[in-house]
């Protein structure tokens, strides 16, 4: 859980958060929770965000991976895609997370791919499928992001 890795965005959308002031790599490394978890994002772009999360240190009192740590990569890996379909006027505020868990994991470490259900004006809704190291389903999630001007306060909802 230690230094996170550098995330790939496409480099259009670097150069132009950079042109705002804004190091995005290092603003969508995961974020504290994220560190604490271990989540890191190794591929990032409004088509598609891939992320992996180790199962030590992320488990039930029954030693599987916990549902809310699925939970948490799961909304990190739509939030980053919501945020990069958004564009630099926007900010992605999520609003709704479902998640159905398939199987448990005891060891290894997981990966969560979010690709896009919808892409709209003022909503986005990625399905992240979130597998083992032996490609196994884990975990279906899909994340809804209200997609709010960035001039506005955000709302209480994360």
């Amino acid at each position: 859980m230690g230094d996170q890795k550098t995330v790939n965005f496409p480099q259009e959308v670097i150069d132009e958060y950079a042109e705002l002031g804004v190091d995005l790599p290092a603003l969508f490394s995961a974020g504290t929770l994220g560190d604490r978890m271990g989540v890191e994002i190794t591929d990032a772009s409004a088509e598609r965000v891939v992320g992996t999360m180790p199962v030590e240190g992320n488990t039930q009192p029954y030693g599987l991976l916990h549902g809310g740590a699925s939970a948490v990569l799961a909304e990190t890996l739509g939030s980053v895609g919501s945020m990069l379909h958004g564009g630099t006027s926007k900010i992605a505020v999520g609003v709704d997370l479902n998640c159905t868990h398939h199987r448990g994991v005891r060891s290894g470490t997981v990966t969560g791919v979010a690709t896009p259900v919808h892409r709209g004006r003022s909503t986005a809704t990625y399905e992240i499928v979130i597998t083992d190291e032996q490609g196994k389903r884990v975990c279906t999630a899909r994340l809804t992001c209200l997609l709010r001007d960035a001039g506005g306060a955000p709302s209480s909802a994360s």
